[in-house]
C-alpha cells in the first residue's frame, strides 16, 4: 500500500533552517508529482509541488523564496529545504501524492519556530 513517512521536524529559532524528508513506498514515486502541505487554521495549504522529473516546481505564496522542494527518485524521497523560518511557519507539515484520483497523506512532522 502507499506509504509516506515524513521526518526532520523539530524546534528551531527564528531565522534558522530545517530540511524535511518524506520517504515514499508502495507506488511509482518516480512517475508521480509530489506535494508538501502544511496545516493552516481551517485547511491544509499548499507549500510546494514538484513534478516527477523535477522539471516543474510551484510554491505557495507564504513560502515562495524561502523554501526549496527537491526529490531523489532513486531513493524515493521528497525533500523540503526551509530557510529563514519564522514563527508563522509553526505547524504540522505533510507530504501528499494523488494516485488514481485518491489523495494519500503521511502522518506529518511538526515544525515549531520560536521568536
Amino acid at each position: 500500500q502507499v506509504q509516506l513517512v515524513e521526518s526532520g521536524g523539530g524546534l528551531v529559532k527564528s531565522g534558522e533552517s530545517l530540511k524535511l524528508s518524506c520517504k515514499a513506498s508502495g507506488f511509482a514515486f518516480g512517475l508521480s508529482t509530489m506535494m508538501w502541505y502544511r496545516q493552516a487554521r481551517y485547511r491544509r495549504e499548499m507549500v510546494a509541488e514538484i513534478s516527477s522529473r523535477s522539471s516543474a516546481k510551484r510554491y505557495g505564496d507564504a513560502t515562495q523564496g524561502r523554501f526549496v522542494v527537491s526529490r531523489d527518485n532513486d531513493e524515493s524521497t521528497l525533500y523540503l529545504q526551509m530557510n529563514n523560518l519564522q514563527p508563522k511557519d509553526t505547524t504540522r507539515y505533510y507530504c501528499q501524492v494523488i494516485i488514481d484520483g485518491i489523495e494519500h497523506w503521511g502522518q506529518g512532522t511538526q515544525i515549531t519556530v520560536s521568536s
